[in-house]
């Protein structure tokens, strides 16, 4: 895993850069990752809108930003996504703004499709899905936890739609969006702060 981490991490990009490169891809009325289609143009030109909405106006909560300032050791974030992808859009933005609060982590993101040796390590139920952020110790590589696809609440979501109708259709997607909508991203910067420090909790207890 550890060449898998290293090889992605040496094709990585800032996630200024990952949003251009999304941008610049759906100017030609394509988009990332190896599957092209209209409908995943459609995808990606809302997740452009949300993103774009969120990185103005999402704030990091008082509590959270605490959280984050307590880091001692350093990390970093290396974030598994595509630009077509709902889940991410709405949580890519909150990856941006927490990473930006301590110099004690370092924000990365690869394309799913570009790195999927490293995908293939971080399933969730079998399947690949995104995006999925990896917490890795700089020096060596280890890593030390990960986190996604969604939060608890999102996820709660979209099993009990599953389990209620069967298939995740057009319906799911709209609802997935607005529980995003309400929730105002403070589900998703909780679990990750809470992460982080039982992270470092962790690895201060085994010293």
């Amino acid at each position: 895993m550890r060449i898998a981490i290293a090889e992605s991490l040496q094709n990585s990009h800032s996630y200024v850069k990952y949003r251009a490169i999304v941008s610049k891809l759906l100017k030609e009325r394509k988009v990332t990752g190896k599957e092209q289609s209209e409908s995943l143009v459609h995808y990606t030109e809302l997740n452009e809108a949300r993103m774009n909405r969120l990185d103005k106006k999402m704030v990091i909560s008082e509590d959270n930003i605490h959280k984050l300032l307590a880091l001692q050791k350093k990390y970093v974030w290396l974030v598994i996504s595509e630009g077509w992808c709902g889940d991410a859009a709405q949580i890519l933005p909150i990856l941006n703004k927490m990473a930006a609060i301590t110099k004690h982590i370092d924000f990365k993101m690869v394309f799913r499709d570009e790195t999927e040796q490293l995908m293939n390590q971080f399933l969730t139920n079998g399947a690949r899905s995104i995006p999925k952020l990896v917490v890795l110790e700089p020096e060596t590589y280890n890593v030390l936890g990960s986190w996604g696809p969604r939060p608890k609440g999102a996820t709660d979501l979209i099993t009990s739609y599953k389990r209620q109708y069967g298939a995740i259709d057009e319906t799911a997607k709209t609802e997935l969006q607005l529980w995003y909508l309400h929730d105002k991203g403070l589900g998703t910067q909780t679990e990750i702060a809470d992460l982080m420090l039982e992270l470092e909790r962790l690895i201060y207890s085994k010293r």
